[in-house]
């Protein structure tokens, strides 16, 4: 088993990666809460039809009676509406401050439950037990939760770190095709920003990360995190260092709003973020173009993509109100070779309308 430590000033706590760790979970929660009655699981159907039985089991043989809350699965409800509705639930339960509730799925599950536990009595305790890519080599990791308004993507949330995380790369084996290569693009993320050999690893070994590979997964996972890790340790709240995490999110996050949150995963927005990156970077001469291929072709690599059917104004509008945007000045995270980037603030409105034409070309768009 893989113990990676994520030691904030805050609040320091583990992350777990084994296969077939979920078999473990009760043992592991039970280490890290103590025993407590109130015990709630928040989850979505087909998480809970899958998994669900093998979870509650494991929690109810390390001496707990877990009550299980579902949400509607989806990007479009990881809104305020939903949070309400869970709140309202765990009321009706009987949680009280010292209930824990465990976040089981993927990366909205957890944003929605993180903001959950951060605004319930004034915070309770809560644990990641992610069942995506996504969320088990990013979302899961660092306290970030949150939801969407209509202007963008998670504008409303807060910081409220987990108890613990626990990952079990197994159940990636009924994950979706498509939502198993969009959680690869996060991964692929943590090679560019900072780990030159997981980007190899990828490079090398493609053929059988996609076809779930379970040794080689728990090694993408792993070195995701230890990456994400050593980031969010030094810098919490995002006020430097953790911004590089946003590599190929700016632009990302204005597709996924300007589509209404219904033509891409998050996953596949951040892919065509990520290319345009390593466009911005080459134009605005940060970056060399073998290398800009190099970032491009392994993205393109992983899978097909949804088309970029999108105005580039109209995405040059929805920057305005992204997170990154400072006193109307929209901040980019940008690649200056494999393993390192950096984050600015000077690149001309005709070089990001240029990209997302770009992005509308490679994508086949209109």
């Amino acid at each position: 088993m893989t113990r990676l430590t994520v030691a904030i000033p805050s609040k320091t706590y583990d992350v777990w990666i084994e296969n077939g760790l979920l078999e473990q979970a009760g043992a592991l929660v039970r280490d890290v809460l103590g025993h407590r009655q109130k015990l709630f699981v928040v989850t979505v159907a087909p998480v809970k039809r899958k998994w669900g039985k093998k979870l509650s089991t494991s929690l109810t043989r390390a001496g707990y009676k877990p009550q299980f809350l579902e949400m509607p699965d989806g990007e479009r409800h990881k809104a305020l509406p939903t949070v309400e509705k869970l709140a309202e639930q765990l009321v009706k339960l009987g949680a009280d401050r010292k209930a824990a509730i465990l976040a089981f799925g993927g990366g909205v599950i957890g944003d929605v439950t993180g903001l959950l536990a951060s605004l319930y009595m004034r915070g309770v305790d809560f644990i990641q037990v992610p069942t995506t890519v996504l969320a088990q080599v990013d979302a899961s990791i660092g306290g970030k939760t949150g939801v969407n308004l209509r202007a963008g993507k998670n504008l409303v949330g807060t910081f409220h770190q987990p108890k613990a995380v626990l990952i079990d790369p197994a159940v990636l084996a009924t994950l979706p095709e498509r939502e198993y290569h969009a959680g690869l693009y996060e991964a692929l993320k943590s090679g560019i920003i900072g780990d030159p050999q997981l980007f190899r690893l990828f490079e090398d070994n493609r053929r059988e990360i996609l076809a779930r590979d379970l040794q080689l997964l728990e090694r993408v996972i792993a070195d995701s995190v230890r990456l994400k890790a050593n980031v969010v340790s030094s810098d919490e709240r995002e006020h430097g260092l953790r911004q590089v995490l946003n590599l190929g999110h700016t632009i990302g996050h204005a597709l996924e709003a300007e589509t209404s949150y219904r033509s891409f995963l998050h996953g596949e927005a951040v892919a065509w973020g990520m290319i345009a990156a390593a466009n911005l970077a080459l134009t605005t001469t940060r970056l060399d173009s073998v290398t800009a291929g190099r970032m491009t072709d392994a993205v393109l690599a992983l899978g097909s993509l949804p088309k970029v059917d999108v105005r580039s104004r109209n995405i040059l509008k929805r920057l305005q109100s992204d997170k990154k945007t400072k006193n109307g000045v929209v901040h980019f995270v940008l690649p200056r070779e494999i393993g390192k980037v950096e984050i600015v603030d000077d690149v001309p409105e005709r070089a990001v309308l240029s990209a997302v034409d770009e992005l509308r070309r490679v994508s086949g768009g209109r």
